[in-house]
């Protein structure tokens, strides 16, 4: 397989699980800011799984290629779902809830795809380097990478939300400044991983979550192996 045909073959696998990945997660922020009150991202009709409401050319499609390609983690971005966490009920608090929304919706998605691997291969016999098992094994690898990395504990990721919405309001006042120098964040984290500074702990993340993936899906590897 020539380099073309690896490129054409990489997008084919990831492109339905990034496209997924990254628009449920937005909109996993939106319905439960909607639920504590702030209707701001339902009322601009980003309350879909349509990923064409959150596709972001270069963060959506472009970056998690060329990170695949490069072997790393194919993270990604997606346009941010607006919310006024001023309309939120209980805004500190609930902030922290609408943040962990994301990472949870990812969460659910990995199990899902691994749970769709395991039947693919054990059910229904397909062989590992079926297409759809590929991307299945895409599907949880890239919903994997998401979850830990907007976990880390910096803004404006969705780790560094939580922690905001944790910590006391004169520290929270001071952390959330972070959030203005994000896109640098990002790039930094991206640099970092570049040249392995933060590789293994993603790696190792993505690992551990697909561990628990495993644990909670015995009961159906049990059934059908």
């Amino acid at each position: 397989m020539n380099e073309t045909d690896s490129i054409i073959q990489t997008i084919t696998v990831y492109l339905i699980p990034v496209l997924f990945a990254i628009s449920l997660h937005e909109a996993a922020h939106g319905y439960v800011a909607r639920y504590f009150g702030d209707p701001t991202a339902a009322n601009e009709g980003r309350l879909t799984a349509n990923p064409l409401r959150h596709i972001d050319p270069f963060g959506t499609i472009i970056l998690p290629l060329i990170l695949s390609l490069l072997h790393l983690p194919a993270l990604g971005y997606a346009k941010p779902v607006p919310v006024d966490f001023g309309r939120l009920r209980n805004p500190k608090k609930q902030m922290a809830l609408v943040a962990a929304a994301g990472p949870a919706a990812n969460f659910a998605m990995g199990l899902g795809w691994m749970a769709l691997w395991v039947v693919m291969i054990q059910a229904l016999g397909m062989p590992p380097d079926d297409f759809f098992v590929k991307m299945a094994e895409a599907g949880y690898a890239v919903n994997s990478a998401m979850c830990i990395f907007n976990l880390i504990p910096l803004p404006p990721l969705d780790g560094g939300r939580i922690v905001t919405g944790i910590l006391p309001m004169p520290l929270a006042r001071k952390y959330a400044q972070i959030e203005r120098y994000g896109m640098y964040v990002f790039i930094g984290l991206i640099l970092m991983m570049q040249f392995g500074l933060l590789t293994g702990f993603l790696v190792g993340g993505m690992h551990f979550l697909q561990s628990i993936f495993y644990v909670l899906l015995y009961p159906l590897i049990f059934i059908l192996s």
